[in-house]
């Protein structure tokens, strides 16, 4: 099953990419309308469901933007360069032999020291960026929605520094969370309770970053770095209602 979900995962960031590379192919400019998830699916011979999990990956990528009863739109050139600093190409190789309890090590020497440049430099369009990531995390109902989205948030925080040489130093991770070890611990970890604990630790870090409240930020990063590693890891996750009943 987590294979087979890992593959779904992997055509639909193909997929992705070629929904992309048809916009350059056709001129498509920024704000132009990208056609219906019907007509793309039968132009591009997939399911609208295959059409629907490609477009949510490149609206948590800043790629694109989805509005309610008007339809599915490109963004501006510049919103598109900002995403793909960090994020890899998905016909890229993913470097799977790193592992989860690497990659959280790297995470706490990065994230929560990187919260002082955060809040000295974020402008409010960083912070609009945060609350679009939030946002689309709660409307994420799978596990790999929701992680994309989680990636999205803490990518927007990462760019928030403004700082070219961490934000390239932290590519590494973000290509590492797309591996296979990563993405199938998530799968395996995963429960509608913790997401929903992951949605508050999201909420309160972005309302200390906003408030520029550095230590209410570094404790909230923390707090939130704990209970992703010791879900992932098999610690007991103190925030989830589940782990009462461990």
């Amino acid at each position: 099953m987590i294979e087979r979900e890992a593959a779904v995962v992997l055509r639909a960031h193909d997929l992705a990419r070629l929904i992309i590379d048809r916009c350059s192919a056709t001129g498509a400019a920024a704000s132009s309308r990208l056609p219906t998830e019907r007509q793309l699916a039968s132009e591009l011979d997939v399911t609208r469901t295959a059409v629907r999990n490609a477009l949510g990956l490149l609206e948590a990528e800043g790629r694109i933007s989805r509005e309610v009863g008007r339809g599915t739109f490109l963004l501006a050139d510049d919103a598109t360069d900002v995403s793909t600093m960090l994020a890899p190409d998905p016909g890229s190789e993913h470097p799977d032999d790193v592992g989860p309890a690497h990659v959280m090590a790297a995470r706490r020497l990065i994230e929560p020291r990187l919260i002082p440049l955060v809040v000295s430099w974020a402008t409010e369009r960083d912070f609009q960026e945060m609350d679009r990531c939030l946002a689309g995390g709660e409307g994420a109902d799978t596990s790999d929605e929701f992680e994309a989205w989680d990636l999205a948030l803490h990518r927007a925080i990462v760019l928030a520094s403004h700082n070219q040489l961490v934000i390239r130093m932290y590519g590494a991770v973000e290509i590492a969370r797309q591996g296979k070890i990563w993405g199938n611990l998530k799968r395996r970890s995963d429960s509608v309770p913790r997401r929903a604990a992951r949605r508050r630790e999201h909420g309160d870090l972005v309302a200390a970053l906003r408030a520029r409240d550095i230590d209410a930020a570094v404790l909230a990063m923390e707090d939130h770095l704990d209970q992703v590693e010791a879900t992932l890891l098999g610690r007991v996750d103190a925030t989830a209602p589940e782990a009462s009943s461990m």
